[in-house]
């Protein structure tokens, strides 16, 4: 049986190692990043400053919000450095046929 519960979001080979895709899921502003190997989905919204992360800088596994710095695990969510001390919601992800899926 399929779970309806995910919603496809962008194609695979459309996100680099690296790289961010900002994209809308049902009104919420989410940010894919692929860091090693490894697909991600976050709420596109800083706990502490209430900024978006996608000008953020991401490397090995977590991303940093543009107007602090605060880092967050990409996948936890958990604040890694001040001044945020709240994580940032994250979303369960799975590659199917080449398609990134994300569960709401």
């Amino acid at each position: 049986m399929t779970d309806t519960s995910y919603t496809a979001a962008a194609p695979l080979d459309s996100l680099p190692e690296g790289g961010v895709a900002k994209i809308e899921i049902d009104g919420i502003s989410i940010l894919l990043c692929r860091s090693k190997g490894q697909v991600f989905a976050v709420r596109n919204k800083c706990s502490h400053a209430d900024e978006e992360l996608a000008c953020g800088r991401m490397r090995s596994g977590w991303i940093a919000c543009p107007a602090h710095g605060a880092r967050f695990r990409l996948e936890t969510g958990e604040a890694m450095n001040p001044p945020a001390t709240e994580p940032i919601q994250t979303f369960p992800v799975r590659v199917v046929e080449g398609m990134i899926e994300v569960k709401i």
